[in-house]
């Protein structure tokens, strides 16, 4: 189905499609955009750890870790967690009534401690699309609004919530098609902005430090706790998380952690359902 043909039925109220979920497991959390594109200076998201670099290896590139391509659609999520710590994650613009959602990780949004208490919204959110070695060369937008699932909030093991939309401060004219409820074990392409990977192949090229866009592809495999959760063969690490599960043209599911499965190393995450992730994305396309 069409993206523009799930907006109609969404808006028109046909029964069972915005009635998938009550209203009340939607939270929608305001954020202050002033000076936020001034605080993420190219000094302070330069400063940022990255994982190991291993000189001399030559690098290595397939489907478990790979340039991407340049994209519009497809950017860095700065953020100050919960901590007060500079971090990011990865984030998708997604076709859209107000033309300024995006889609991302629910832990790039908000996190518990580690030992699940004390959980706050991250701050001071900053999507660039198409972030390359320190240039925003598609501009950059504040995030207003984030919207998530009061699971999420209420207990964040529930790893299936873990997906959040954004609203931005400004439209975009570019965008990727989203779908719900689709099987998820159909080939496709996993995008994000690791800043470390397990490959020495990998390990300190731009791709794998945050800089560039890298890529994954496969036919994800179900995590084996449960849960409607879905990943392939994947090295991006920490900041990919948030990156979109692409497959038949739209926008599947997002990238939210790492599992293994005979012994190899899965990147996967929460595939978008009709349950949880319509109304997130109804109320974020209508805000």
């Amino acid at each position: 189905m069409r993206i523009l043909s799930v907006v109609a039925l969404l808006l028109l109220g046909v029964p069972g499609v915005a009635a998938a979920s009550p209203e009340t497991d939607v939270v929608a959390h305001d954020l202050n955009t002033d000076g936020v594109a001034a605080y993420w200076t190219p000094e302070r998201i330069a400063a940022m750890p990255t994982g190991p670099s291993t000189p001399g290896v030559p690098p290595v590139d397939g489907p478990d870790g790979a340039p991407g391509p340049i994209s519009k659609t497809i950017g860095r999520l700065f953020f100050v967690d919960r901590d007060g710590e500079d971090s990011s994650c990865t984030a998708t613009l997604v076709v859209s009534a107000n033309r300024r959602t995006a889609v991302t990780g629910g832990h790039c949004v908000h996190t518990a401690n580690l030992i699940g208490q004390d959980p706050r919204w991250h701050s001071k959110l900053l999507f660039v699309p198409g972030f390359r070695d320190g240039a925003r060369p598609f501009g950059e937008f504040a995030v207003r609004r984030v919207v998530v699932n009061q699971m999420w909030i209420t207990d964040d093991q529930r790893s299936e919530y873990d997906q959040a939309f954004l609203v931005l401060d400004k439209p975009s004219n570019v965008s990727e098609n989203i779908a719900f409820g689709r099987p998820g074990d159909r080939p496709a392409h996993e995008y994000g902005y690791p800043r470390a990977a397990g490959q020495p192949g990998h390990q300190g090229r731009p791709e794998f430090t945050g800089q560039r866009l890298a890529q994954c592809w496969g036919t994800p495999a179900p995590h084996p706790d449960g849960e409607n959760l879905w990943g392939v063969p994947c090295d991006m690490g920490g900041g990919s998380s948030g990156g979109p599960r692409i497959s038949g043209n739209a926008v599947v599911g997002v990238n939210t952690q790492s599992f293994r499965l005979n012994d190899v190393r899965h990147l996967g995450g929460p595939q978008f359902s009709w349950q949880i992730t319509v109304p997130l994305y109804q109320k974020a396309q209508t805000s």
